[in-house]
């Protein structure tokens, strides 16, 4: 995954009303009500014999890269009506903030500097930003392809200050990614 399909995942994360189960069995049954053993055993990388020990408590303490397979399993299956919910309304009103701190760099007219420089940015773009950047996770878009729709927003936004400044500016371009974190 990119850079920003984990900010997107770890935005989803923060808005559960409920959390997840925390025991092994908990968390394992939880994933039966999705998947069968057998699939189960292939996402988190165990044999379904294995998955159905966890299931009955036989084996308490999985190795800890399955553990993690196990946590981030029942985590992207949790709560996906709250998680589309808060989506469907970041991209129809509240839009969605971007906290980073990456080089920005842009082309500019003649006569002024276009040298990509790092900031540190939090911007609130609008819900059509969020609502391109979800249609484009959901249609199987690229970290490259997110990263304009953002850089796009930032230009909008940020750099010409919604119409009021810098319009010669054509392109805003992304590079270098400290983190990123999105809000929504």
């Amino acid at each position: 995954m990119g850079e920003i399909e984990d900010a997107l995942e770890r935005a989803d994360r923060e808005h559960f009303t409920k959390e997840p189960p925390k025991t092994l069995q908990g968390r394992i049954s939880f994933l039966l009500k999705h998947l069968s053993t057998k699939e189960i055993g292939e996402e988190i990388g165990v044999t379904a014999d294995s998955v159905n020990r966890y299931r009955r408590g036989v084996r308490k303490h999985p190795p800890a890269d399955v553990a993690a397979k196990i946590d981030a399993a029942v985590r992207a299956r949790w709560q996906p009506q709250v998680r589309k919910r808060r989506r469907k309304q970041a991209a129809a009103v509240t839009g969605i903030t971007v906290e980073t701190r990456a080089r920005f760099g842009y082309t500019a007219p003649v006569g002024t500097t276009d040298d990509g420089r790092f900031r540190r940015l939090t911007v609130h773009l609008p819900a059509t930003y969020a609502e391109r950047l979800f249609d484009a996770r959901d249609a199987g878009a690229g970290d490259q392809q997110m990263r304009g729709i953002i850089a796009e927003g930032f230009k909008e936004v940020y750099f010409q200050d919604g119409g009021g400044r810098a319009m010669g500016l054509s392109d805003v371009a992304i590079t270098d990614i400290d983190y990123l974190d999105l809000e929504f």
